[in-house]
């Protein structure tokens, strides 16, 4: 059944399933029912498939079975037919199928093994069992054996065999010894799989001669010993450890066959010394959680319920201090067959279709063969309905001669699955199974169900009457189950009264009346209250009810939700409960529970005892929400509503508010309704009508709002045609030929009655049409289809429901669905502004052409090459969008010298319409970008190299580029500015005639017709002359290149440099001496500390002077500096030091590298930018590195 059955507490079910059955009839369990249908066979009982017998009992073989008629019963042994007349020691028992075969009396169980299978026949069809495999247990003696006794070197590993008698079902395995205990095991002795006891290492203790292996057969309950074993060990010194070696299973690899759902175990017993550690894993894999457990001593892996995915190789490792040994065993999983589907019961009215299904899978795959009343059906009686696929069976158009039992086998080698199933064809007039003038009392506002359990075959179909001559019952405010019963969702005192059912299909027509009664609902009007109460006082609690008359409530209190005590302090009155001298044990939760035989409602409050009174204190709070609402004056469109309000805390009650809860349309969903003063405790409330109303009230004061109140009575109000129509009314086509009409619905209450439909209306705008309608169901849109393409129309929708039509609706207008554009704009003109600016002009197209709302018009333009470069280019449109029905727009971001190309598009909401012809204009010269590089090179004493790339933007034909440039002094003063101009082909310059160690910078620029285009600048310096000599100074450490000055001539300067470096150099020795004594000064070290970035070692390739050292240590310290490849300097600051005065070629340098020489030369400055400057090698670097 599809939907949900309820039932109130105070009913039983009577409907349950017979079976599951695949059919829309269901047959329930009635007792009288059952006795009058006819029923095929159902096996209900049988024995197991492998039956295992005691040979010293009766064997009694099972089969139950019911059907209607009840069936008879047969059996088959071995295939054949067992007459059970014909022998005396079986017998069958009365109205069973179940045989009893008589072994106590002389009968002997072997004579009776073999293969049985039951049969229950009856009118319908005919059920068979499981083929039964009867076999005797046997629990044979141990064969009679010399057994020697096992002499053993102590380490040695020791196997102890059992080799039990072959029992059905096989023993279970111990061994004990002659007091009849278990003999201790542990990682080094346990016992395998197969019963044999293996020992990985024997020790001196292991000597005995009472190893005795006994053998349990449970199902006879008896117990057999083999004859005792005797093991002595001899110890040699010193005892030989030795690597693990398995016992069991033997070689590298084995495999392992186990079936689906069965237990998988694996074992692995290795011998070694010392005693080898088992670890188990699976090989690309996991082993499974939760299904994986370890056994004797981890030397069994054990699996349960295997599956296929748990297929895979799994290794053991043995190992010890001495090494490792594995073992890989593949496990297959193969599977019996086991059901996906299968085969159900099924039920049919005549002329009714219906499947039987039978899937089962299995490894390897089951092959399905089907019976039909025990017969293979290929040979069963011929029944036209019938038609088998497969692993499924169809019935068309089924007879009553169609019912019989069909049986599904599934098979493969491991195994075989066997069901029955009947089709059972009924025809059978209708009957009600519930009781006549049954009496249903709820509780109103809430689902009242009123049951209707039915039968027949072909399915009745069930109506519902209020009264005996009363309307069929429809609309919003009933469910109507499948299984027939009724269901009242918000139960009103109007809906008490007789409720009649009827039955019918075509075989007949029944009815069956019950009653239905509301009762007002329990209500606890003054709950019990907390109390703080001094110990020893008296305190009440209060639970005054309000209840229908008709009902009679009983009155509980509890304590901590437990019994009151069995004590003469508490005083249960009828609307009280009186604790007499409080003590603290009285602290605690009331309870308060009254109960009817319908509903039960509770309220608590919380004791607590103090010792002393607490300080009186004003609390200020929330108001208590109003209780004990009333609805009086009942109108269509009004009601008055009454309340008594609750305690205001000490804060003035300023306003109460009023909310409602439609029931029938939505559930659970308070309102606001109105508002009115404190002083006031009733209300006229307005109405709309078919709402099933009920309403609360909050008090609201100056600390906040009260907790809702309980919910009035529900009232229904009477149903109307509707006040209103929809809103938000539109007409747009969503396609060329249709009109999508398109409205917000009425929300539920404001459909005022049952069946809210729309009357939608519409026509052509200034065309004489009639207005053309349609009522739909309580939906939100509806299409016309067939419009022409964007056309108005005139628009209405008007809401109705059962009771009539709601006013007339307003008219809006809308438009059918829009098509592209036809035309393209016409007489397109472009006038070019400047280099990157164009103006685009065209004609509008016609408004009918347009077959929609015009949104625009859009212009694709696009760069199809450069006029300088000649070269094309991936094409990039680029899209210009212009609203409205403007004729004209701008062009901005163009290229200058390019030649573009651009067309034009209407566009309406439907897409764009055809493009305008291609139009072609050129871009005029613009100025050119900066040039992409301007590189420096080369630099002498006189001269520069400049190289430079063309702009990567020419924006027009190169006519020159222009260079200017000027000296830097060391102040960065700039000198005189020098301007060149260039031809446009040229690439590189060589400046010559200029100063030497001198500093310029250079700004660069390219030029077209239209004028000069950004400049690039670049600073270089010129290198020292290569002759010049220069003597240590003291400075920072930098060397700062300067344009040359007057007094570096003067010779009294040069004399006086001179004695100053002699000074400084003499004094620098002295402190190198003795800070040293004698030793090296580290200058690596000393450079590390000045942490100059630009002072790093430099390779023998890039000037490096080796090492400077005093006169005392020749080992050389390095110093070097580093120059840009392209002979650039960047700028950086620099201290003064004496190499800006070094002229002249005195300086020398003796083989070990130390300096020696004069100081002499005129003072020449340079600015220096950021690297050491260019010059020659000079022995004042390493200088620098002192100071």
């Amino acid at each position: 059944m599809t939907k949900k059955m309820s039932m109130s507490t105070s009913k039983t079910s009577l409907v349950l399933f017979l079976c599951q059955i695949i059919s829309a009839l269901d047959v329930p369990l009635d007792s009288k029912l059952l006795e009058e249908l006819s029923q095929p066979p159902t096996i209900t009982q049988q024995s197991p498939k492998d039956y295992i017998v005691d040979p010293r009992e009766n064997i009694v073989i099972q089969c139950e079975a019911k059907g209607k008629p009840p069936p008879s019963f047969s059996w088959t042994r071995n295939g054949t037919h067992f007459d059970i007349d014909k022998d005396a020691q079986v017998t069958m028992k009365p109205n069973s199928g179940t045989l009893v075969i008589n072994i106590m009396n002389g009968g002997k169980a072997e004579a009776y093994e073999g293969v049985y299978q039951c049969t229950a026949r009856n009118e319908r069809g005919a059920a068979v069992s499981n083929n039964i495999v009867i076999r005797p247990s046997r629990s044979p003696l141990w064969t009679k054996e010399k057994l020697e006794p096992n002499h053993v070197r102590e380490g040695d590993s020791l196997v102890l065999h059992c080799r039990p008698p072959v029992g059905l079902p096989p023993p279970i395995i111990f061994w004990m010894d002659n007091a009849f205990q278990r003999l201790p095991q542990s990682e080094r002795v346990s016992q395998g799989l197969n019963g044999d006891l293996y020992f990985s290492n024997v020790q001196p203790e292991d000597t005995r001669e009472d190893y005795i292996c006994y053998a349990r057969f449970n199902h006879t309950q008896t117990i057999q010993q083999k004859q005792p074993i005797s093991v002595k060990v001899f110890s040699t010194k010193p005892v030989t450890e030795r690597q693990p070696v398995l016992l069991t299973p033997t070689g590298s690899a084995s495999t392992k066959v186990e079936l689906r759902g069965n237990v998988l175990l694996l074992e692995c017993i290795a011998a070694g010394l010392p005693t080898p550690v088992i670890r188990w894993i699976k090989e690309g894999g996991e082993l499974p959680a939760n299904r994986t457990f370890f056994e004797n001593f981890k030397k069994t892996l054990k699996i349960i319920d295997v599956s296929e995915a748990d297929s895979g190789n799994y290794k053991c490792i043995a190992r010890n201090a001495l090494g490792s040994v594995h073992h890989v065993i593949s496990v297959t999983v193969k599977a019996a067959p086991y059901w996906i589907t299968a085969p159900r019961n099924l039920v049919l009215s005549p002329g009714e279709d219906g499947t039987l299904i039978c899937r089962a899978n299995g490894s390897p795959k089951p092959s399905i063969s089907w019976l039909a009343n025990g017969v293979p059906i290929a040979i069963a009686p011929e029944d036209p309905s019938r038609k088998v696929d497969g692993d499924t069976i169809i019935f068309s158009h089924v007879q009553e001669r169609s019912s019989a039992v069909y049986q599904c086998n599934a098979s493969n080698e491991y195994g075989y699955l066997l069901a029955n199933a009947f089709v059972n064809v009924l025809a059978e007039p209708p009957r009600i199974l519930t009781p006549a003038n049954k009496l249903y009392q709820v509780i109103a506002d809430s689902p009242a169900l009123l049951d209707c359990a039915y039968f027949g075959s072909p399915k009745p179909e069930i109506e519902w009457f209020k009264g005996v001559k009363g309307s069929i019952l429809r609309g919003n405010e009933y469910v109507f189950h499948d299984n027939g019963t009724l269901e009242i969702p918000v139960a009103q005192k109007s809906n008490a009264g007789t409720y009649t059912c009827v039955a019918r299909n075509e075989l007949g027509k029944i009815q069956n009346e019950v009653q239905l009664e509301i009762k007002d609902p329990t209500m606890i009007i003054k709950q019990p209250e907390y109390k703080v109460i001094q110990r020893y006082g008296q305190v009440s609690f209060e639970c005054i009810i309000k209840h229908d008359s008709t009902l009679l409530p009983t009155v509980t209190w509890l304590k901590d939700n437990d019994e009151l005590p069995d004590d003469e302090r508490f005083l249960v009155g009828k609307d009280n409960l009186t604790i007499m001298n409080v003590t603290d044990k009285d602290d605690g939760t009331y309870t308060c529970i009254v109960n009817t035989t319908l509903d039960s409602v509770s309220a608590s409050a919380v004791l607590t005892v103090v010792a002393a009174p607490p300080t009186p204190a004003i609390i200020y709070a929330r108001p208590n929400p109003p209780f004990d609402l009333e609805l009086t004056g009942q109108l269509e469109r009004s009601i008055d509503l009454s309340w008594i309000p609750g305690d205001e805390n000490n804060s003035p009650i300023t306003s109460f508010v009023v909310e409602f809860e439609d029931a029938l349309h939505e559930p659970g969903v308070w309102r606001y309704q109105t508002e009115v003063p404190g002083t006031q405790t009733m209300a006229q409330l307005k109405l709309s009508p078919y709402v099933n109303y009920s309403f609360r009230v909050i008090a609201v004061n100056r600390i906040g709002r009260s907790q809702p109140s309980e919910p009035s009575e529900q009232y229904l109000t009477k149903s109307a045609s509707p006040d209103e129509n929809p809103a938000n009314v539109q007409g747009i086509g969503s396609e060329p030929d249709n009109l999508v009409i398109t409205w917000e619905p009425l929300k539920g209450f404001q459909s005022n009655g049952p069946g809210l439909q729309y009357k939608v209306s519409w026509r052509q705008k200034d065309v004489d049409d009639e207005w053309t309608s349609v009522i739909v169901a309580n939906v939100s849109k509806y299409i016309v289809s067939g419009t022409p393409t964007f056309v108005p129309y005139e628009v209405k929708v008007q809401a109705l429901n059962d009771l009539g039509y709601a006013p007339e609706p307003s008219e809006v207008i809308g438009h059918s669905g829009e098509d592209l554009p036809m035309v393209a704009p016409g007489n397109v003109q472009v006038h070019v502004i400047n280099s990157t600016l164009a103006k685009v002009h065209w004609d509008p197209v016609p408004l009918k052409s347009v077959r929609g709302h015009l949104q625009g018009y859009k212009v694709y333009y696009w760069k199809v090459q450069s006029l300088s470069r000649r070269s094309r280019r991936h094409i990039e449109k680029k899209i210009l969008t212009f609203r409205g029905n403007k004729t004209f727009g701008m062009l901005p971001g163009l290229e200058p010298y390019s030649s573009y190309k651009l067309n034009v598009r209407v566009v309406n909401g439907k897409g764009e319409g055809p493009a305008s012809p291609d139009k072609v204009f050129k871009t005029p010269e613009g100025v050119p970008s900066s040039p992409s590089f301007l590189k420096i090179t080369n630099p002498t004493l006189d001269s520069l190299t400049l190289e430079w790339g063309s702009p990567t933007h020419p924006n027009g034909v190169l006519t020159s580029y222009t260079l200017k440039f000027q000296p830097i002094n060391n102040t960065h003063e700039l000198g005189p500015l020098v301007e060149i101009r260039i031809p446009a082909n040229e690439s590189s310059l060589i400046l010559k005639n200029l100063n030497y160690s001198t500093r310029y910078k250079f700004y660069f620029n390219a030029q077209t017709s239209v004028g000069s285009g950004s400049q690039i600048t670049e600073e270089a310096v010129t290198i020292m002359d290569e002759a010049g000599i220069l003597r240590p100074a003291v400075g920072a450490g930098k060397a700062m290149a300067s344009r040359q000055v007057d007094i570096a001539t003067q010779g009294w300067f040069i004399g006086l440099m001179c004695a100053v470096a002699l000074l400084i150099l003499i004094l620098l020795i002295v402190c190198f001496i003795r800070r040293n004594k004698g030793g090296k000064y580290p200058v690596k070290e000393k450079e590390d500390a000045h942490a100059d970035p630009e002072i790093q070692p430099m390779k023998e390739d890039d000037g490096t002077f080796g090492e400077y050292s005093d006169a005392e240590d020749h080992k050389p310290l390095k110093k070097g500096s580093r120059t840009p490849s392209d002979r650039t300097v960047k700028k950086e600051d620099s201290d003064d030091s004496l190499v800006d005065y070094g002229e002249g070629v005195n300086g020398q340098f003796n083989e070990d590298g130390s300096f020696i020489g004069q100081y002499s030369g005129k003072k020449e400055k340079e600015p220096a930018e950021g690297n050491e400057s260019s010059e020659a090698p000079s022995p004042v670097n390493a200088m620098n590195s002192f100071v």
